[in-house]
């Protein structure tokens, strides 16, 4: 498919989404006539944006390019985008521009980057909690100690490192070891759609999406709703097959030298039963694995 058809495309399913899922009474308009689709009218949201409802059309046919900042500001104001969405419409129209990944550097090899030997001392030096580095497609590219025991239910047998998504909607273990299943689902497909933004021409997400959507109506269900978030911070639960329940905070950090890397790290509170099971994990020997195997494919 064209390139710029994708962005199109991606522009007119966000904002036709954003805008069926608020009614007049959000925005204080009367609710008159019947209404043939969910949410407000094309011509109600020109009026809240401040354009002509044949601009506003034009921009939700994905015609996308060239809008201002007071442009895709007042679209914000108009639909009550949240931060992350507002982030995401502003992805999408540089990549209609024809900017890539919001302007950053193209991004190198993940595999090559995460073998880098002083990442992987940064990875080891964290001792009590789990590290790990992802990509944007979801690939667990390294870890450190306590990584590769917490996420040995995921990691294969022949001890490569495994993709999450995949992992999430493919393997059924995942609903052992994520006790709340559909959270972590919403979660990853709306970091994957935030990343899809970024760059509309990551070739390697865009396979991993197709093999999703085919393999997952759940998948392709959440896909459909265009839900976008960043990880950020937070807490998560997880089972874990040797320690039982953990609860975990977690916190992702960009990797500045490789640009589209994240670096996660995820804590025990001090002093809790989450923190007394993670000491024991340390103390477990999992099954061995090389720390940079580049992900399954």
């Amino acid at each position: 498919m064209d390139q710029r058809k994708d962005v199109r495309q991606e522009v007119r399913e966000f904002l036709t989404t954003r805008r069926a899922r608020i009614t007049p009474d959000q925005v204080g308009l009367p609710t008159t006539g019947s209404r043939r689709v969910p949410g407000l009218r094309r011509s109600e949201v020109a009026s809240l944006a401040g354009l002509s409802v044949e601009y506003y059309a034009r921009l939700e046919r994905g015609n996308i390019a060239g809008a201002s900042s007071g442009v895709l500001d007042g679209l914000a104001r108009a639909l009550q985008l949240d931060e992350t969405e507002h982030a995401h419409l502003l992805d999408l129209a540089r990549a209609a521009d024809g900017i890539p990944t919001s302007g950053r550097a193209r991004r190198r090899t993940p595999s090559k980057a995460a073998s880098r030997l002083s990442l992987q001392w940064a990875l080891e030096a964290i001792t009590e909690g789990v590290a790990f580095v992802r990509d944007p497609q979801q690939n667990l590219l390294a870890t450190n100690k306590l990584g590769r025991a917490f996420y040995s239910p995921v990691i294969g047998e022949d001890g490569r490192l495994p993709n999450l998504a995949r992992f999430q909607f493919l393997d059924p273990a995942s609903r052992d070891f994520y006790p709340d299943w559909e959270l972590f689902a919403q979660m990853c497909v709306g970091i994957m759609r935030i990343e899809a933004g970024r760059d509309p021409h990551d070739r390697g997400l865009q396979n991993l999406v197709g093999e999703l959507s085919t393999q997952s109506e759940t998948f392709r269900r959440l896909w459909a709703d265009h839900n976008v978030r960043i990880h950020g911070s937070g807490t998560k639960r997880f089972h874990h097959p040797v320690v039982g329940e953990l609860t975990l905070a977690y916190e992702e950090l960009a990797i500045t030298a490789e640009p589209g890397l994240v670096l996660m790290v995820y804590t025990a509170e001090p002093g809790s039963p989450s923190a007394e099971r993670l000491r024991l994990l340390a103390s477990w020997t999992a099954p061995s694995a090389p720390s940079t195997t580049p992900p399954r494919t």
